[in-house]
């Protein structure tokens, strides 16, 4: 299977284990959540029942207390205590409606909590009419003590069944939430560790698409060398081969041409010899001028910048600081392949009227600029540059990869008002030359040329 592949079905995996991980995470949420207010609606049915439980104890303390005593506050209280239990009691069947035995206990429990209210109420009368006798306050007190028994029995039974849910709800709660947690941890462990693959998936693809472009790269570069081999070799095959053939058989013509004078035909062949002569010796020049050989890189762009402005009637400006040491044959060629191929454009695409061409020397760099006041590149073609190379042309690519060799930079800026082109390259340290306060670490700004 292809590494591409793996990464996106691993990417998929991942992203589909993060996706369940979070609609479990809100389920398990949302379940916790349902247990956590179950525990707390038992706690609160728990505390109901002890308000219960406290209301009728004080009730019947309050009772007692008045009966012995007689004091009105006692009374007030009393009053004051009774009054409550209806309401508590009444809570206590609202937080138990989900369950019917808890709501059997209550109507049981009401039942006798009314019993006992009314006994509590017929001794309090008693007392208030001067008939109360400590044989029927006793017997008042018995029965109450009776029905106290049986609604403590019912209370208890009551919380002991609340108790026994409570216990079961927090348990439920808890494996809720250990299933929530492992779930949660096993399925970000299994998406961490396919992120972690699909990286060095993805590292391992960027590598090899690396290695693939530095291949490329030195490629490219071999190519342009050996390019660049052929077209001095096939320079001076035509300059010392053909230029010196037609050289000699326009010697032998024009002898020819003497011994027969006026003959119309020798001159004739004679001019288109010459023609013929001069194409060689300029596409000779133009596959690789010799100067660049034997005199170097200044004499080479000057002698260049002249036989180009003369051919295509283009006014050239050059601004060349003199003299340029010697920066080695490969970055030399490649200057002068850059000049050659911007010259190029300039001509058969930009329409522009004039150009300037800037070399730049510091101790670290060498750049060369070249601009014009032309129409300018296509939008898309200057962003297919910038951004991956595509939908450039071979001569933009080929000086971006000649430059790129060297591990220099090629950049372009464009507008419907001109064209720069910056070529800036390292200089070779074994170079020399002393730093030049005229010459900027760079050219000037990109500005258009005015229309001539």
């Amino acid at each position: 299977m292809l590494t591409r592949t793996k990464t996106r079905i691993l990417f998929g995996s991942a992203l589909l284990l993060f996706c369940l991980s979070g609609a479990g995470a809100v389920v398990a949420i949302s379940r916790m959540r349902e247990a956590e207010k179950w525990v707390t609606h038992t706690r609160d049915v728990q505390v109901a029942l002890a308000r219960v439980n406290t209301l009728i104890a004080r009730a019947g303390r309050t009772r007692t207390a008045y009966v012995d005593s007689g004091d009105p506050n006692l009374l007030r209280e009393h009053q004051n205590t009774v009054a409550q239990i209806p309401q508590a009691l009444a809570t206590v069947r609202a937080l138990t409606l989900d369950n019917p035995a808890q709501q059997a206990s209550c109507d049981e429990l009401q039942k006798l909590s009314d019993q006992r209210v009314q006994l509590m109420a017929e001794s309090i009368a008693l007392k208030q009419s001067g008939q109360s006798t400590l044989e029927a306050q006793t017997a008042v007190t018995q029965s109450t003590v009776a029905l106290a028994t049986r609604i403590d029995a019912i209370l208890q039974g009551m919380g002991d069944h609340e108790q026994q849910l409570l216990e079961q709800r927090i348990e439920r709660r808890r494996n809720r939430e250990f299933f929530a947690a492992m779930f949660l941890g096993s399925a970000f462990l299994i998406a961490g560790v396919l992120f972690v693959v699909d990286f060095r998936f993805l590292n391992q693809e960027l590598a090899a698409r690396l290695n693939a472009q530095k291949s490329l790269q030195l490629l490219s570069a071999r190519v342009l060398t050996i390019r660049d081999e052929e077209r001095r070799r096939f320079s001076r095959e035509l300059h010392d081969s053909m230029g010196q053939h037609l050289a000699s058989a326009k010697m032998h013509l024009d002898l020819l041409g003497q011994s027969l004078p006026g003959n119309a035909a020798i001159f004739e062949c004679s001019d288109l010899l010459d023609k013929a002569l001069s194409e060689t010796r300029t596409l000779s020049y133009l596959l690789h001028p010799p100067l660049l050989d034997e005199a170097g890189l200044e004499s080479a762009v000057r002698e260049y910048v002249d036989g180009f402005s003369k051919r295509s009637r283009i006014p050239v400006t050059l601004r060349m600081p003199e003299p340029i040491d010697p920066l080695g044959q490969t970055i030399e060629l490649a200057l002068f392949r850059v000049l050659q191929e911007g010259l190029t454009n300039i001509h058969k695409h930009s329409g522009s009227t004039q150009a300037i061409i800037t070399f730049a020397l510091s101790r670290t760099q060498v750049v060369l600029n070249i601009r014009d006041n032309g129409k300018g590149i296509a939008p898309e073609v200057l962003e297919g540059f910038h951004s991956d190379g595509a939908h450039i042309g071979v001569g933009l690519a080929g000086m971006r990869e000649r430059i790129r060799q060297f591990g220099g930079q090629l950049k372009i800026e464009s507008d419907p008002s001109g064209t720069a082109l910056t070529a800036s390259l390292p200089r070779p340290k074994k170079d020399s030359l002393k730093p030049q306060t005229a010459a900027p670490d760079s050219p000037e700004p990109f500005r258009p040329l005015p229309p001539v």
